[in-house]
This record gives structure tokens, C-alpha cells and sequence, in this order.
């Protein structure tokens, strides 16, 4: 009994060195869930190592393993009873498996204890547990065994970063435990001193000794720290910004684009909704989609980042003088398509999805993406700002509203006149606001079919394009972005939201899909605004209230004169006007022909230049073997260009022979119709030498033989020296293939001859059109890559 409890302090410290992991991670964690099962697995990894000590090593890790996977399917089932998510425990153990550490790293903080975040660090906790007990027990290295809990110590608060206070306390309780596992091993190693065996004397030399290293340690820490925290920064690094957090995809980036589709199809059942508990004034929310903050002159986005969220989602304290009320609704996707996650604003709890959540524009997505009959539970705590604020209310400025202050360049100048008026004759920003959409509804038309597009040429046509021509009207994307941009050019920073009009139960179809503007104002937050027209006011026309300022004054307004104009000749009058004028169009077309002409004559000159650079790089680089090889390229090459192509099944002799045949017929084409053979059969066994290999026909002239095979009427150099090598080249490329090392360069050299004769001769053979052509051919530089 009492070896056992001098043995008990070296396990409780590896236990509590493993335990203090999961305390520094669970401040980051929204619930003591996390803190509890690390604190399970350092203990249940160091005990299993400790009964298991009489064990032979080997057989302690499987078993410990065992023990680790019941204790992970334990945590996995909490974790998921906890988070309220669906699906059996199999299910949820494989997305967990899955995805763990990139869910760990970009969850949202307070992270919400899920499968999926409390798999890595439990399974890491009972690993540094399993490895600290055998290292420090059964080894009895325990300074050794430190060193996984340390590791993991470090790992941990690498994870937690700037999301939680420094841990000093847990710091210093570690170093503390490790110091006293340290001592109580030491006196278990040495029942003498434990016993009080030690003489005074050994005592004093002992006690001096522990004097002077504590000393030195002190010196060393005043002298040495303060020159490392000179190199600590104030804030620690985030790891989360290594890592790209979920992301929408483009559907879903710019969803106001959806608003001109869903027009044309009302009858589309995207979601159904049953609201559990309403507001207290009996008017149910509008249900928001998606907020989009950034516009570049083209596309308002939505430019949020989503990181992973648990059930409960972070609250936001209320503006001051605002009532809120809490939302319970119950949603079902019908046809709705994408990741983003509707919700009445703004969402505080979501059940039956796994979420991601964006806190500064309050909006959810579902990185899995929305599948039909996807039912979930949302939460929301709806905020109503106190209206009598808004007409003393101010916006704010600054780089914290930069963003959604940002007006892109290249806005068009009626634009910015439209807004200058309005902002000129209403000086507080609520009344500015109030009178864009006041304008917007008074002047323009709602229509189901108007095109989708809200850049700013699309805007300019929906403000100030003819009635008649399908300007001025729009569906509620043209009412809201021009209202943001506008506002935006009055110094009112806007952003525009896309969502469903508000609906207590039933189904949600396309014809409730609308976007509106929000404005934000400093102590009342984000204001929406409806610059929608009536349904029974007919629109008046914008140029009763907004006339273009011109260009250029009035002829009543233009100054006299001062001086009588002179008299000049209409003559003279156009003359400056022509040499201001500039070159005509025949100059201007000879100029653009000649560019023409140069650039398909340096195409051309390019491409003959690279064939030439081809052929001699086949027939003078390389060994004999090599330039064999391309001797026959450049015959095949040839064939190909003359509209013959060969296949790789036949053998050389056969291409040899159609070498033979093909020049054959080519001369015969290019002969007058009195000379021309009447059978090209015979005029082919003509040309073709009865045996190419025999010294005394290979040294024959060619128009030795040619008037005697090929009879009266036929051109003398019928039957010339290239088609009467070709059977010796394939010869050569057949010795290549199957003696290579047999071949000397005079052979080589042969062999380009004949390759550059019988390509020369059938090039030739062809009209002087089909002989350029073959000049600048590209068809040589790709084949036989």
C-alpha cells in the first residue's frame, strides 16, 4: 500500500499535465463540454497505462487504442445530444473524421462543442496521455514523459491564439505539477533520502547547492527576459488565418441577380414556414437570405466571412432605446438552391443544420449546400429601433464603414447630379435617405419582366432611359441598388438585402422574393427602407423634378461679339478643317492592308524558316542511327505534304514502293495530256528500279534509263536518281532498327542524300501554288510528337 501511493504522484501529475490542455482550449469553447472529456482522456489514457503495467509493452498500445475508440464514441454521442445534430452515430463519426481539423480552425468563436470540434482534441489528449504514462512509468524517464503533455500544452495555446486572455494561471499550475512529479519520483527512486538518511552535513552541501542554482535561475530570468518579450508581438498569432473559412458559392456571391428569375416564375415554392412564436405586434419578419456590402461599379456581392458555428450563435447587444422580441420558426427547402441559409434576422440559435454564420452581416450558410426537405429550426431575435431617432440620427464615417461607403469609379455624371439634388434640398441623412426612396417609388415602374443587371450603365437606363424604350422600370434589384448607390453618393453608407417578404406560415414562393436598402445610422444601426412604388400611383415623370443641367448655356446666355466677323470663303473656311481632319479612308484602308499583308508575310517567313530549322536539325545532329531516322521523317513528311500519307503498320519496303508510286504519279499529272501515259500502272513499274540495291543500276545515270523503260513521248528524267534510293533508304532504316550500331556516317550521309533528292524532286512535281504551300506547311512541326 504504501509503494503504491509513493507511485500515485507521477501518474496524478501526467494526469493533470494533460488535463490542463483541455482547461486553456475550453475558454475558446462555448460550453464546459470540451474541458470535461480532455479531462476523461488524460485520465482514462494514464490509468489504462498504469493497470496495465505488468502488461508486455507491446501489448499495452492496442489495448489503450481499444479504450481510446470507446472513449471517442462516447464524446462523438455527447458531443452530437449536445449540438442537437441529426443523423445515427456512424454518420456523424465519418463527417467528423472527415472534417475535424478544417471545422477546429475555422469555427466560429465561442466554438460550439461538436463532433466535429472535439474529435482532434481528444483523441490528441489521450494519445499524450497513452505516451507520457509509458515513456514516464514503465520507461521511468519522467522528465522524458513530459514532453507529449508539453507538446500538446504548447499546441493548444498556439490554437487559442488571441481568442482568449493569456493563461498564466494554468501556466504556472503546469510547471508546478511538473516540478512536484519531478521531486515525488525522485524520493521514490531513493527510499534512503526518503527515509532521512541523509547526514547534516550531505544536507547543508544539498540545501547550499539548491541556494545557488535557484539563484542563477533568477539572474538568467532577469537578464534574459526582458530581451524575449521584446521579440513576443502584443498579439499572438490566429492560426485561423491560414486557413480559407467556408465559402458561397458565385450563385449565391451575387444572389440579387436571382430576384429578375424568380419574377418570371411567381409560382415557385422555394421554402414553407411555420412560426412557432411571432413578434408581439402580430406582424411577422421579413425572412433575409443574404446581405451584400461590396458593389465594384458591376456586381453587388456579399463579400462575408462564414465560419463554422454550433447551435447557439453570438448575440449582439441591442441599440439603445430598441425593443426586440424573439422569433422561433420552423423552415423546409422546397426548390431554394445554393448554400445561403434563409432566417428571419437576426438568427441567435439554429437547430437541425450544421451552419455557418457571419457576424457582421448576421446571415447563415450551409457549407454542405441546400438539399429538399432540409428542415431546421431557427431562433431570431428581431430588433425595432425606436423611430422617433431616426430624424436626429447621424451616420457614421471612418475606415470601420469604409466599405460600405465605397462609391467605385466611374459612376456616370447624372447619377451624380440625381444625388447631389436630393442631398442639396434635404440636409439630415434620414431625410436624405427618406427622399431617394421617396423619388425612386414616385417616378418608376414595377415590372416582372424588365431585364436583370443593376452596373452602373443598367442603372443609368433604369433612371433616365426613355419610358417608351423599356426604361424607367424594374423589378425591386434596380430599386435597391440604385437607391444604395445614390445613397452612397449622398454620403449614406448602404448596403442592399435580399430575402422573402414576411410570411407567419405556409409556403414561400418566388413572388415573395424582393431586395431592399438599408442605411445605417450611428445609435440605431441598419434601417431598411422601401423605395418600391405604390400598386394604385401612376408614376410621374422624372424630368418634373430632375432636368440634366447642359452642357452648354443657352443661345439667349451666350455673350455678343465684340468684333464683326470677317467674311470667308466657304472654301477657305474648310480648308483648316480638312487639315485638322486627318488622313481619309483609302489611306487609312492602304495602311491597314499593308499592316495586313506584313504580318501574314512574317507569319509565313516564321514557318519556313522553323522547317528548314527542323530538317537540317534531323539530318545533321545525331549519331548515323539519328540522322537515318530523320531522312526517313523527312520522306514521310513528304508523302504526308503530297496528300499520301503513311500509317506505322506498313513496313519500309511498302512505303518505299508508294515513295515510287506517288513521284510516278505527280510527274504524270504535270505532263501534257498528248504525253501523258495512258496507264499509270505501268508507268510506276517503269520509273521503279528492278533491284535499287545493285552497285551497277545505283551508279547508272538516270537519263540512261529512262527513255529505254519508259518509251517514246516520255520526259527523259523520268526515272531520276531520287526514287531510285528511296529502296536503299529503307534498307538503311531497317539495319538502323535492327543493327544500329552497324551504320557509319558514309551511310548517313547516303541517306540524307537521297532524303533530300526524292523530297527536292516530288516538291518539284507539284504546281508552283502547292510548291509554296509546302513551303511554309506547319503540318512537319507537330507531327511525330
Amino acid at each position: 500500500m504504501a509503494r503504491a501511493l509513493r507511485a500515485a504522484p507521477v501518474p496524478a501529475a501526467l494526469v493533470v499535465l494533460v488535463a490542463l490542455s483541455g482547461v486553456v482550449l475550453g475558454r475558446v469553447y462555448a460550453d464546459p463540454l470540451l474541458t470535461r472529456l480532455m479531462v476523461g482522456a488524460a485520465a482514462g489514457s494514464v490509468l489504462v497505462s498504469v493497470a496495465a503495467r505488468r502488461l508486455p509493452s507491446w501489448l499495452v498500445a492496442p489495448v489503450s487504442v481499444a479504450a481510446l475508440a470507446g472513449w471517442t464514441l462516447l464524446s462523438l454521442r455527447l458531443a452530437a445530444a449536445h449540438a442537437a445534430l441529426p443523423g445515427g452515430l456512424g454518420e456523424v463519426t465519418a463527417d467528423a473524421a472527415r472534417n475535424a481539423i478544417p471545422r477546429l480552425l475555422t469555427a466560429m468563436i465561442p466554438v460550439e462543442p461538436a463532433p466535429d470540434t472535439v474529435l482532434v482534441p481528444v483523441v490528441a489528449a489521450w494519445l499524450a496521455g497513452l505516451t507520457a504514462a509509458e515513456v514516464g512509468l514503465r520507461a521511468g524517464r519522467v522528465l522524458l514523459g513530459y514532453l507529449p503533455p508539453a507538446l500538446l500544452y504548447a499546441g493548444v495555446i498556439y490554437v487559442v491564439g488571441p481568442n482568449a486572455d493569456p493563461a498564466v494561471g494554468p501556466s504556472v499550475l503546469f510547471a508546478a505539477v511538473a516540478a512536484v512529479g519531478l521531486a515525488a519520483s525522485a524520493r521514490a527512486a531513493d527510499p534512503a533520502a526518503a527515509a532521512g538518511g541523509l547526514t547534516p552535513a550531505v544536507r547543508l552541501r544539498l540545501l547550499a547547492a539548491s541556494a545557488a542554482g535557484l539563484a542563477v535561475v533568477v539572474a538568467l530570468a532577469a537578464l534574459l527576459a526582458p530581451v524575449v518579450a521584446g521579440q513576443v508581438d502584443d498579439r499572438p498569432v490566429d492560426p485561423r488565418r491560414y486557413v480559407e473559412p467556408p465559402r458561397v458559392e458565385s450563385l449565391d456571391e451575387n444572389p440579387l441577380i436571382r430576384i429578375s428569375g424568380w419574377a418570371l416564375h411567381p409560382e415557385q415554392r422555394l421554402l414553407d414556414v411555420r412560426t412557432a412564436a411571432g413578434s408581439t405586434d402580430g406582424v411577422p419578419p421579413r425572412i433575409r437570405l443574404a446581405v451584400l456590402s461590396d458593389y465594384d461599379g458591376v456586381t453587388w456581392r456579399v463579400g462575408a466571412t462564414y465560419r463554422n458555428a454550433g447551435r447557439i450563435l453570438p448575440a449582439a447587444d441591442p441599440a439603445p432605446g430598441a425593443t426586440t422580441d424573439e422569433v422561433r420558426q420552423e423552415i423546409t427547402v422546397a426548390e431554394l438552391t445554393g448554400r445561403l441559409l434563409p432566417a428571419a434576422p437576426t438568427p441567435r440559435e439554429v437547430t437541425g443544420a450544421r451552419v455557418a454564420y457571419d457576424p457582421a452581416s448576421g446571415t447563415l450558410i450551409r457549407p454542405e449546400g441546400l438539399t429538399p426537405g432540409l428542415r431546421y429550426e431557427v431562433s431570431s431575435v428581431r430588433e425595432r429601433p425606436d423611430p422617433n431617432q431616426f430624424p436626429a440620427a447621424n451616420v457614421p464615417a471612418g475606415d470601420a464603414v469604409a466599405r460600405v461607403l465605397r462609391v467605385p469609379d466611374g459612376a456616370p455624371e447624372p447619377l451624380r447630379r440625381l444625388a447631389a439634388q436630393l442631398a442639396e434640398e434635404n440636409g439630415a441623412p434620414y431625410a436624405r435617405a427618406d427622399a431617394i426612396a421617396t423619388f425612386l417609388a414616385e417616378h418608376y415602374r414595377v415590372t416582372a419582366d424588365a431585364p436583370s443587371g443593376h452596373a452602373y450603365p443598367n442603372l443609368t437606363f433604369f433612371l433616365f432611359g426613355p419610358r417608351n424604350g423599356g426604361g424607367q422600370r424594374g423589378t425591386s434589384e434596380q430599386f435597391a441598388a440604385a437607391f444604395a448607390v445614390l445613397g452612397r453618393l449622398a454620403g449614406l453608407p448602404t448596403r442592399v438585402v435580399v430575402g422573402f417578404g414576411p410570411k407567419a406560415d405556409g409556403p414561400v414562393r418566388a413572388a415573395d422574393a424582393y431586395a431592399w436598402p438599408e442605411v445605417l445610422f450611428d445609435g440605431v444601426g441598419w434601417v431598411p427602407f422601401d423605395p418600391m412604388p405604390r400598386p394604385d400611383e401612376a408614376p410621374r415623370p422624372v424630368e418634373e423634378d430632375f432636368r440634366p443641367k447642359p452642357e452648354d448655356p443657352p443661345p439667349s446666355e451666350v455673350p455678343p461679339p465684340t468684333e464683326e466677323p470677317t467674311a470667308t470663303p466657304p472654301a477657305a473656311a474648310s480648308a483648316p478643317d480638312r487639315a485638322h481632319r486627318g488622313p481619309g479612308t483609302p489611306v487609312l484602308a492602304g495602311v491597314g492592308v499593308g499592316a495586313l499583308v506584313l504580318l501574314v508575310g512574317a507569319v509565313l517567313a516564321t514557318l519556313a524558316m522553323l522547317r528548314r530549322r527542323l530538317s537540317r536539325f534531323r539530318l545533321d545532329r545525331g549519331d548515323p542511327g539519328r540522322r537515318i531516322a530523320g531522312a526517313w521523317r523527312e520522306v514521310t513528311d513528304a508523302l504526308r505534304l503530297a496528300g499520301h500519307p503513311v500509317g506505322p503498320d506498313l513496313a519500309a519496303a511498302e512505303v518505299a514502293e508508294r515513295a515510287h508510286r506517288t513521284l510516278a504519279e505527280a510527274r504524270a499529272a504535270r505532263l501534257p495530256d498528248a504525253a501523258r501515259p495512258a496507264d499509270a500502272a505501268r508507268l510506276f513499274d517503269a520509273a521503279r528500279p528492278a533491284d535499287a540495291t545493285r552497285p551497277a543500276d545505283a551508279a547508272r545515270p538516270a537519263d540512261a534509263v529512262g527513255p529505254a523503260v519508259v518509251g517514246a513521248g516520255a520526259n527523259p528524267g523520268w526515272a531520276s536518281g531520287p526514287e531510285r534510293g528511296v529502296d536503299e533508304l529503307a534498307g538503311l532504316v531497317n539495319q538502323a532498327a535492327f543493327a544500329p550500331g552497324s551504320l557509319d556516317p558514309a551511310q548517313a550521309d547516303r541517306a540524307v542524300a537521297v532524303a533530300v533528292g526524292y523530297v527536292a524532286a516530288l516538291r518539284a512535281a507539284r504546281s508552283r501554288r502547292a510548291r509554296l504551300w509546302w513551303t511554309v506547311h506547319p503540318g512537319p512541326l507537330r507531327w511525330h510528337r
